[in-house]
Parts: C-alpha cells; structure tokens; sequence
C-alpha cells in the first residue's frame, strides 16, 4: 500500500483538519515537475506548503500536551500527593478514580503519538520524494532549519516521560499491588555483578510503541535507575562501545554461538560517562557449568583507558573496592575475576572500539526484583567507532567525542551511522529461581504488537550494517528487516475504547484488571507459602487458561489434526536454542509462538451473531412463504416470480450462513480479517427485491394493458 492511501486510512477522524496534507504535496510536486520542469517559483510554493503543514502538524501535537494531557496528569498528581499512598488490599474511592483517570490519559497518549508517529513519517518520505524528483537538498535543511524552529522528533521524549510519570502515579494508586520487595541476599544490598536470566527478544513496530509500554505498566512499573533525582528525558539514553579485532573474531564467534563465546562493551548513562560499566557477556560459560552469562564490574571515566592498555590491573580494581569500603569481599572477588578475564582478552584478542549502540531505554520491574524484568529501547542507533580505513574516529580514546545522545545524530555523517526501523522488546526471566511468564505477558507477546526475532543481538546487527565488506557471516534476520512486520489486529489485545468511550486494557475495563490482580496476589500469597518465587498474576487468567484447555480437548474430538499439530508446533518451540550450521548465513527460520485457538467469547458478542444469523432466517422464511403462495395458486407469470424468490431465498440463507460461520471463526481466533458488521448483504437484498418487482412489473404490464383497453 502506497504512504498517501495508509495515510487516508489511519486518520483519527475528530483530528483530520490536522493531519499533514501528504496527497497534495505530493500531486503538487508531480504534476509541476512533469509540466514544465521545476524552477525557482516551484520550490518557493512547496516549501511554504511544507512549512506550512510542518508547522500544523506540529503546534497540534504540542497544544494536545501543554493545554490538555499535561494539565490532567499534573492534576492526578497534585491530588495523590495529598493524600496516602494506597496501603490497604482495596484501595479507596479516590485512588480508583485517579487509576481510571491515568488510564484514560494513557489512552489519549496513544492516539497523539500515533498521529505524530504518521505525520512524521509522512514528512521524512516527502523529503526524499522531493529530493529524488527535483535533485535539491532538502533533506539538510528539514534536518537543520525545520527541526530547529519545529522538533517534531523532540516531541518523541515528552511522550516517554509522560509515561514514566504515569507509571509513578499509578503505582502510588494501587500500593500494594506489586508487593514488598524481596530481602537481598545475604541480608544487605550490594550492587550486582552477574545476571543469568533466560531472554527473548522481539521487534515493535514504531506504531505500537507507545501502546506496548502501556499495557505493560498496568502490571509492571518503570523502573528508575536513581531515584534521588527528577527524571529526565536524558536519564533514558544508553550508550555502549562494543570491542572487537579487525578480523571480527568476536563477531564471528558470537553469530556461530561457540563456546565461550564473548561480548565486551563499555556502558554509560545518561549524557556524562563519569561512571562506565565494563561488561562481559559470554556463551555457555565454562566457569557456571556451560551456562551463559553477563557480568560487569565499573570504573571511573579517566580509569578506562589505562584499564585498555594494562596500565591500571584488576589488582588496582580490587584496591579500589577495599579502599571504598562499601563492597563485600565476595563481591571484590567476583569484580577482580571480570576485570582479569576482560583484561586479558584485550591483550590476546588486540581489541580496539568498532561500534557504538545509543537507544533509549523504558525497562519495567519491580523495585528491587530481578526476577522479572521487561525492557523496550527506542530510537536504536549504530555509530562507528574504527578507524580501519584510515580515519581517526575515537582519536586515541576508547570512544568518540564528538557524539553525545542528541538523536538522531544529523551531525554524523551517513556511512558511519546506521539507524534501526523498529524498537527492541527483551523479556528477562530468572528461570532458575523459579519465575515463571505471566499470563498477561504471554498474551502480549503472542500479540500483533510484537515479531519475535530468536538470537537478535544489537552488536552483530551494527557490525554488518557498518562493515558489511569486513564481517564474515552475516546474521539471519536481515531478511525479516525488509520486510513489514506489522499485523493484522487482534480482536482483545491492546488499548481501545468502549461505546461509552471507556478505556480498555486488552479488553477490560481498567478497574477489573485492578481487582483481579490484587486478588490473585492475595490467594497466590496465602497458598504459596514464603517459598513462592513466581510472580502472581491474575486469577481470571488461570480460569481462562483451564477453560482454554477444556475447550481444546472438546475441540480435538472434531478436529484431532488441528490440535495434534498445535501440539507439534509447542514441541518445536523447545528447540529454538538449537545452534545455526557454522559458516552460513541463513539459519533455520525461528519457530513463531502459536497463538491459542480458542479464545474466550463475550457471551453478549456471541448472542448478538446469533441474533443476526436468525433474522436473515426469519426475512429468508417469508420471501420463501411468498414465493410458495406463488407457485402453487398463480398463474405463469406468479409461478416464474414465485421461483425466482425461491431463488433468492435459497442465496441468503447460504450466505447468513456462511457469514455466521465466519464471524464466529473470528470470534473464537482472534483474527480480525474483515469487518464484523454487514456492509453489501442488505444492500444487495435490496436491490434483488427491486430488481424481481420491476420484472413482475413488466411481465403484467401487457395484462394491464389489455385490461385497460376492453374494460367498458
């Protein structure tokens, strides 16, 4: 589908004046191209028409944020603050109503950021539409002038802060939803150096970013990495500098998935580096047992650079940590072991900075629980690093100095940057402690909103869209990237609105999904005893789950084939970590997960089907009366009518079937292929009921005559 139609059918329809006026920019451009060729006058009238809808487009963005969400977040806020958090396990009036406000809030962020979303994107395609058709720059001076006057792309970090104050504000509501933290081990908090969690990572169209973040809030908070402060945009960006050789070894072996396997990168936080994470990941670790790991340990900025040459040991880390005073020794132990194992990989491996990865990252956890935490990083961007063809890029250092966090980097030049079309969605579970995937979660992920991409790693993808003529192999998914991966919507799952225009959340209403978490926390508490692990998720949902179950089993004495491949497919999904053939580039497509093939029906949605279904029957049993009466007591001409209403009854009953049939077909799968209301069957009707009096009509019409012409 071409840009000018997909835009014609996403408009929010109260919001229309305010959508840029693509089509006819575009129509415009042609014709006056085509015409006479393009001269001066002809740029000077696009470029008004273009500033002029930039300069719409975005004043109606900022309006809807600084007069109408903005105000009433900042309202919900102003009357939490006075009032206690919620402590008890109901919570109370006022804390219902704000939670129903911040989710009607959530709503309306949604629908602006998906109109900023195709607007925008609806200016950078116009932009290189000009450029190719008219051979001018004005892609340089959209990124410059344009952007200065009217940051459309700035408007993107307003939006992730409003949904980290929602979150605030929605935990402050619901209190003890989410639960104490649990104790540290050995009995004091020390910062970790290791993480083994099991992870799956998937792509998020931009489309579905915003919406994604806010059904995960609803169960999980965003986590803040420090607290003390206000949060600010800023506090979200990540930056690491990942290190390898000019033969790419760790590339090589991290893509064929070797044992031992390793990925080193520098991380900071946030705009200043005064703090770098030194971090190792490494494939089936020989030291755990052959099981994968991420360990880290930190440095000062000036520290770094004498860590890369040598010059300032693991010895000199451990110093550090005992002169701090505030580790334990078992933690200086495990730090000194890193920084030894990364220390000398930089001296066998000659490692050198090759390419930074900058996002901006939302993650969702529970305060002080590793067990389960959710990460979305936005605005994924690769920047070399190298100087392998002759250009000192990092100047010495151990990265570049003149890139900071200003996405979307115009000063960079374009063959050294590399900008990612979708946002990453990485699940982290702690499988070995017990965490469990909720079900909430397991519906998100089988989602529309979401494409699974098994083994993703943002380091491989950088280095092949960075050098593509260096690296050896390259990783599989690169046939997916050009691809679209959006999906047809699936009926239940999302953010959406009720006739009443309510706020939905997959379906419910906001204070339902409230209710039935803190009582499934409740029961899961009282029946798993202190040694429960799992995270509780909503009873409704196991009850579902078993109903899934009971449908499934009735559904397999008609369909044995259909549940045993269902069957088989689960079966597959076990295989995933299987490893690639090495030296190829094309390993076996992932196995996507299955969606459920029963899903529960809304007992009114079912009924209204079965309604419509009757009453086509009902219409279908009078014209079949009439056309009876016809046949057996008319003459020629009433039998000929009479067979042709048979006819028709005949058509319209198959096709209420059929339609009936279809309808529940979506009902029970989700799948939303076509509209479930009836937009050609009564029309249709119609027009064959006209069309067969017209021809009864004309058929008596010599008999009208002649009885006209020998009555007296």
């Amino acid at each position: 589908m071409k840009f000018g139609a997909e835009l014609e059918s996403r408009i929010h329809m109260p919001w229309r004046d305010a959508y840029m006026n693509y089509n006819v920019l575009k129509r415009e451009l042609k014709d006056r191209q085509l015409d006479h060729g393009w001269r001066e006058h002809d740029e000077m009238f696009f470029l008004g028409a273009f500033e002029k809808d930039l300069e719409k487009v975005y004043n109606f963005v900022a309006r809807k944020l600084n007069d109408d969400i903005i105000p009433r977040v900042e309202s919900c806020e102003r009357q939490l603050n006075s009032v206690m958090p919620c402590s008890g396990e109901q919570p109370s009036d006022l804390h219902r109503a704000l939670a129903s406000q911040l989710a009607d809030i959530l709503v309306d962020i949604n629908e602006l950021a998906r109109f900023h979303r195709l607007n925008q994107q609806g200016f950078e395609k116009m932009v290189k539409k000009h450029d190719r058709w008219t051979h001018l720059n004005l892609r340089q001076r959209y990124k410059q002038e344009m952007q200065q006057k009217w940051p459309l792309d700035a408007l993107t970090q307003t939006f992730d802060e409003l949904v980290v104050r929602i979150s605030h504000a929605n935990n402050h509501c619901e209190g003890q939803q989410y639960g104490p933290p649990p104790p540290p081990k050995g009995g004091t908090q020390q910062e970790q150096v290791e993480f083994e969690r099991a992870t799956a990572k998937y792509w998020v169209h931009p489309d579905n970013i915003t919406e994604v973040k806010a059904i995960i809030l609803f169960h999980l908070p965003v986590h803040v990495y420090n607290r003390k402060k206000q949060y600010e945009a800023n506090d979200a960006a990540i930056s690491s500098v990942y290190f390898d050789n000019p033969a790419f070894d760790l590339y090589t072996e991290r893509l064929q998935r070797d044992e031992g396997a390793e990925a080193i990168r520098f991380r900071w936080y946030g705009q200043d580096a005064k703090n770098v994470y030194i971090e190792r990941k490494t494939h089936h670790a020989p030291w755990l047992n052959g099981h994968s790991v991420k360990d880290r340990f930190r440095l000062k900025e000036h520290k770094v650079v004498p860590f890369m040459h040598g010059t300032h040991t693991a010895d000199h880390v451990a110093a550090d940590l005992r002169q701090a005073g505030n580790a334990a020794e078992h933690s200086i132990q495990q730090q000194h072991f890193i920084a030894d194992g990364v220390q000398r990989s930089f001296s066998q491996r000659k490692l050198s900075p090759m390419c930074r990865v900058f996002y901006n990252r939302t993650a969702f956890q529970r305060p002080g629980d590793q067990r389960l935490r959710i990460s979305l990083d936005c605005n994924l961007t690769f920047i070399r690093e190298d100087g392998l063809d002759g250009r000192s890029r990092a100047g010495g250092n151990w990265r570049r100095t003149d890139v900071g966090i200003e996405y979307p980097f115009h000063q960079v030049e374009e063959r050294d940057i590399h900008r990612f079309p979708y946002a990453v969605l990485e699940t982290k579970i702690q499988t070995h402690l017990g965490q469990e995937t909720p079900a909430w979660l397991d519906t998100l992920l089988n989602s529309h909103l979401v494409h699974e991409v098994p083994r993703f790693s943002k380091y491989l993808h950088g280095a092949c869209q960075l050098y593509p003529d260096r690296v050896p192999v390259q990783p599989w998914w690169l046939e997916v990237l050009d691809t679209d991966i959006r999906k047809p919507p699936m009926l239940g799952v999302g953010l959406s609105r009720s006739l009443s225009l309510q706020p939905l959340v997959n379906g419910h209403h906001r204070h339902s999904l409230f209710y039935s978490d803190s009582q499934a926390a409740a029961a899961a508490a009282a029946a798993a005893g202190p040694r429960h692990l799992a995270i509780n998720f909503s009873s409704a949902n196991k009850m579902v789950s078993r109903q899934r179950e009971r449908a499934g089993d009735l559904l397999s004495r008609f369909y044995p084939k259909l549940i045993s491949d269902k069957n088989k497919k689960k079966d597959d999904d076990t295989e995933k970590d299987q490893l690639p053939p090495p030296n190829t580039s094309k390993p076996p497509q992932p196995q996507q997960r299955v969606r459920s093939i029963i899903r529960k029906i809304e007992p009114k949605t079912f009924f209204a089907n079965e309604r419509t279904f009757i009453s086509w029957l009902q219409f279908c049993a009078l014209l079949l009366t009439v056309a009876l009466n016809l046949l057996n007591n008319g003459d020629r001409i009433s039998r000929i009518i009479g067979g042709v209403f048979i006819i028709m009854a005949s058509i319209m009953c198959l096709y209420a079937l059929g339609r009936y049939q279809f309808r529940a077909w979506q009902l029970r799968t989700g799948r939303y292929v076509i509209r479930y209301d009836d937009l050609y069957g009564p029309t249709v009707l119609c027009v064959c009921l006209v069309t067969a009096l017209i021809v009864n009509f004309y058929l008596r019409l010599p008999q009208l005559k002649e009885t006209t012409t020998t009555s007296p």
